[in-house]
């Protein structure tokens, strides 16, 4: 018999994929990845044989838990799978998912709603960073209508608020892993930098593209895309990442002046695969370069004046405004990072595991 596990199949931002209690999987790791692979139908370009969309941001899947630490109510461990691949990493955060861990919580009991809005410290494992998540739940209940909208999401939900603690350095060694806010790189001017995600940001036209091409034009452009895995495979080295080559991160971004009211545009590598808009924490971490005098962002990203700032980033689906409060005492030091999500809960019930990969328990 095949094995059924619960789980929520919850949207998350942009992003989509089965939520489970941490409880509910493998203790083990190697047997806790087989599940999840078996789940989400990898490796398969279309993961017929899963739940998994045929894409990155279709492959990923969230592990909920009860806080492990004082003064924190949920653990959330993310999973990022590969159509094609037979992968499971753990190593860097999602944004997009963490928008959908309390409401995950309030529905499965892990967590009790506190009146009109409820508060939860999230710690994610995969960096060890806390960020206080804030839903609505009038009347006790998850609220998934209301008037917020997101690009890359059609209609409207209820705002879910993210602030994050402490992003910098989440998964590289500090915000600016190289010790320098610009560096020249197998010949481009970038900005390794690591603000909640390992990014590596650069001037589109450094490659001689113009940062406002489609989604399509991109991922079919395989010259540009081998140059870029080219760059990132020696920025890894110099964000002290080690060998990136099997790696999700640094992701790459190329960045070019905003065409509309925003304040940089920018085409996300997620990290092979152009991003149809951009994730949460790449966002956030742009958003930080373009505070940050001297970063290959200068003389391109228009930014307010002020402590708190509200930098948006232009992506190819519209844009993600992330609200930034810097250090009065060092304005290069950001202290506060938050930003607007949405989530929904699309589907409960039981993933089926094969018995040749979970044995059936009673």
């Amino acid at each position: 018999m095949q094995t059924a596990i619960p789980c929520l199949f919850m949207r998350g931002g942009t992003s989509r994929g089965p939520f489970f209690k941490a409880a509910d999987l493998p203790a083990d790791i190697a047997a806790r990845d087989k599940v999840l692979l078996a789940v989400m139908g990898s490796p398969d370009r279309r993961q017929i044989d899963g739940l998994g969309g045929a894409h990155p941001l279709t492959s990923k899947v969230g592990i909920v838990s009860k806080g492990s630490q004082p003064g924190v109510d949920l653990d959330f461990l993310f999973a990022q799978l590969q159509p094609e691949k037979d992968t499971v990493d753990t190593t860097p955060n999602c944004g997009n998912m963490l928008a959908a861990v309390v409401p995950f919580a309030l529905e499965t009991g892990l967590a009790n709603p506190q009146g009109a809005t409820t508060t939860l410290r999230v710690l994610t494992l995969n960096t060890g960073m806390q960020c206080d998540i804030t839903v609505q739940t009038p009347g006790g209940h998850v609220s998934y209508d209301g008037d917020a909208r997101i690009d890359g999401v059609p209609g409207t939900s209820s705002p879910i608020k993210i602030a994050f603690l402490d992003t910098a350095g989440s998964v590289a060694p500090g915000l600016l892993p190289t010790g320098h806010v610009r560096d020249t790189i197998d010949g481009i001017d970038v900005t390794c930098i690591d603000n909640g995600m390992p990014l590596v940001i650069f001037k589109a036209s450094d490659l001689g593209r113009t940062g406002y091409e489609s989604v399509a034009e991109l991922n079919a452009d395989t010259e540009l895309k081998a140059r870029i895995e080219r760059l990132r495979i020696a920025c890894g080295h110099a964000m002290k990442l080690g060998d990136v080559t099997a790696k999700n991160y640094p992701k790459m971004t190329l960045i070019a002046a905003p065409r509309g009211p925003a304040s940089i545009c920018t085409r996300s590598f997620i990290p092979h695969v152009c991003h149809d808009a951009i994730g949460v924490l790449a966002a956030v971490t742009v958003a930080t370069a373009c505070v940050l005098d001297g970063s290959v962002t200068q003389g391109i990203a228009v930014v307010p004046a002020g402590n708190v700032k509200t930098v948006s980033v232009e992506h190819p689906t519209g844009e993600f405004s992330v609200e930034l409060e810097l250090d009065p005492d060092n304005p290069q030091s950001v202290t506060r990072a938050a930003l607007l999500r949405t989530a929904r809960l699309l589907m409960r019930g039981e993933a089926m595991v094969p018995a040749s990969v979970l044995s059936y328990n009673k």
